[in-house]
């Protein structure tokens, strides 16, 4: 199993055999599948150790990436924020505390864009993680806070009040997998089914941080008010519950493919470290990372990959990947091959089985895979296979026979 990117870069060679007639096979294999995919498909596989290239069919050809996108989001999360990075949704006020706990004021809900933030129950079964409004109650009655009168705002200031993306002209959609906001509880779900949405996802947040603070034992005075809006700058920290580490959140985004995670961690690129808490701040945050961190400029409008103006190569994508393959928090948050997430099911049982590790991307005439294999002799060989304009399902069913191909390379 490839548990970290140390382990996954000395898996041991097998054997050593011709290194011409190898590549030859391996290229005439794979230069097969590629002609049965038609034109608008390309492909690049080179040796990281050798820096030798394998394989290429039309490797500069910008296609359109899909979710394979989330590897430029998920990267600049982990190099721009660490990986061992947490942050908070806080709780605080412009009021006053008693002796006996009661606080009578204004009490403010700042989110912060945290994806996980919800139900201890809804963070279990979906994560196995989570920051909880459980907790966040908990962490206010340890502060002393024993009961509330005034009023509790939720403030989801921190982005803007966009709930899609470029791709439905930043309308809801579920293909997004939740509604974006700064403080969306459960993923802006409205039931544990996720078959309706929050149709103000900050004001329902704020409710079930009072039910919350009602089932924690502090008693909320009759007449409290709820509404949303901004918190001003004199107001004091009360307290806060810190999200998973960066780390957590990447492999969260990237093993299973989650639109919701990567859209939100785009903006919040966009919030810390450029021009606000939108999609094309955060985009723009993007672009410049991997253009300066890896020497490539993909076009990106988005963080998931939904948008159909996203494009970059196998060539770019092969290049930030060898960049990336030392950082152990990258490389661990990809899904493995028949064991997790988007490679789980077609790799089963193959030869490719707990040796690569990879992320795909789907959209209706769009198939992608990229990542890395050990390779028979023991190199980690880096890949992107991508598609356009081709049935999804007959694409992976062709790439997934590719990515074995690569796995069995015994060069």
């Amino acid at each position: 199993m490839l548990a970290a990117s140390a382990a996954f870069l000395a898996l041991p060679a097998i054997s050593s055999g011709s290194s011409s007639g190898a590549q030859r096979s391996l290229a005439s294999s794979l230069q097969a599948e590629m002609n049965s995919m038609g034109g608008a498909s390309g492909a690049l596989v080179i040796d990281l150790k050798t820096g030798q290239t394998l394989f290429s069919d039309a490797a500069g050809a910008g296609r359109m990436p899909a979710s394979v996108e989330k590897i430029y989001t998920t990267s600049t999360a982990l190099l721009k924020f660490g990986p061992a990075t947490r942050l908070s949704t806080r709780v605080l006020g412009v009021g006053s505390l008693g002796r006996n706990g009661g606080w009578r004021g204004r009490m403010y809900l700042r989110g912060g864009g945290d994806p996980t933030l919800g139900s201890a129950s809804y963070d279990h079964f979906a994560y196995g993680t989570g920051a909880t409004m459980q907790q966040l109650a908990s962490n206010l009655k340890h502060a002393g806070v024993r009961s509330v009168s005034g009023s509790v705002i939720g403030d989801e200031t921190y982005f803007d009040s966009r709930r899609g993306t470029p791709a439905t002209g930043f309308a809801f959609s579920p293909y997004l997998e939740g509604q974006l906001s700064a403080l969306v509880y459960d993923r802006g779900f409205a039931n544990g089914l996720g078959s309706a949405v929050q149709s103000r996802p900050a004001l329902f947040a704020t409710q079930r941080f009072v039910d919350a603070l009602k089932a924690a034992g502090i008693r909320i005075a009759a007449g409290t008010r709820l509404f949303t809006g901004g918190t001003p700058r004199r107001a004091r920290l009360l307290t806060a519950v810190h999200w998973p580490k960066m780390s957590v959140l990447t492999r969260l985004t990237d093993t299973p493919s989650d639109n919701f995670f990567a859209e939100m961690l785009l903006k919040g690129l966009g919030a810390k470290f450029g021009a606000g808490g939108s999609t094309a701040a955060g985009a723009r945050v993007v672009r410049d990372e991997v253009g300066s961190a890896f020497g490539i400029h993909p076009q990106l409008v988005d963080g998931s990959g939904l948008s159909r103006s996203d494009s970059t190569s196998p060539a770019q994508v092969v290049k930030g990947l060898t960049d990336l393959a030392h950082k152990r928090a990258f490389v661990n948050s990809l899904a493995i091959a028949g064991q997790t997430g988007t490679l789980k099911a077609g790799l089963g049982g193959t030869p490719a089985a707990g040796r690569c590790r990879g992320k795909t991307g789907t959209l209706s005439d769009v198939a992608n895979t990229v990542g890395y294999c050990s390779a028979r002799d023991g190199h980690t060989l880096v890949f992107a296979f991508m598609m356009n304009r081709v049935d999804p399902t007959h694409g992976h069913a062709t790439q997934d026979r590719m990515v074995v191909d690569v796995a069995q390379y015994n060069g």
